[in-house]
C-alpha cells in the first residue's frame, strides 16, 4: 500500500516528507540517532514487514549481496531527498506537479501497475505539503493540466493523456 510520511514542525504543523509505496523503506531516519523524527500513516490497506535493525545489520554483515541491496536502498533515499530539495528550490508550480505525477507513474510502473491511469491515494493538501505549495495551487495546476489535455482528473482518479507534454512541462527549466 501507499503511506504518507510526515514530520511535525516546531510550531506544530505537519510537513509531508514522502509517499512511500510497497517495496520502499520506512523509518530509516531512526538509524542515526536511535529515534525516529518522522511518522508514517497508511493511506490505503497496506502491509508492513518490520525488521529490527540489529538483525538487518547481522544479515548484511554475513552477506555481501545483502550489503549491496541495503546500500542501494539507502542511496535511493538520498537521491530522493536531493531531488525533492532541487524541486522545492528551483521549480515552478507546474514543474513540481508534473514531476510529482511522473514520479508516481514511474514508481507504479516499476511495481507492475498502470503508469498511465491510477488513483491518487493522497489529498491535494497532502500533495501541496509535500511539494511546498498551497492546496489551491495544486488544484489549479491539475485543472490547468486537464484543460491542456495533459491529464484527465476526476477527483482522485488520474489518467495521464500526454506523457511527452507532461515531461516537457517538467523539463522547461532545463532548456
Amino acid at each position: 500500500g501507499t503511506f504518507k510520511s510526515t514530520l511535525v514542525l516546531p510550531d506544530g504543523r505537519e510537513q509531508v516528507t514522502g509517499f512511500p509505496m510497497a517495496g520502499e523503506l520506512l523509518a530509516f531516519d531512526g538509524l542515526a540517532t536511535g529515534r525516529h523524527a518522522s511518522s508514517a500513516v497508511a493511506l490505503e490497506d497496506a502491509e508492513v514487514c518490520s525488521i529490527p535493525y540489529a538483525q538487518l545489520s547481522a544479515l548484511a554483515a554475513s552477506s555481501r549481496g545483502m550489503q549491496q541491496v541495503l546500500a542501494r536502498l539507502m542511496s535511493r533515499e538520498i537521491v530522493r531527498e536531493h531531488s525533492l530539495m532541487a524541486m522545492l528550490g528551483s521549480m515552478s508550480a507546474e514543474e513540481r506537479v508534473a514531476s510529482f505525477l511522473l514520479n508516481i507513474s514511474h514508481r507504479l510502473k516499476a511495481r507492475g501497475y498502470s503508469p498511465r491511469e491510477f488513483h491518487l491515494r493522497m489529498s491535494r493538501a497532502e500533495i501541496g505539503s509535500y511539494l511546498g505549495m498551497k492546496l489551491e495551487t495544486v488544484s489549479r495546476t491539475l485543472s490547468l493540466f486537464d484543460r491542456q489535455g495533459l491529464v484527465a482528473v476526476d477527483k482522485k482518479h488520474l489518467r495521464i493523456s500526454d506523457f511527452e507534454g507532461l515531461t516537457r512541462t517538467m523539463e522547461t527549466r532545463l532548456q
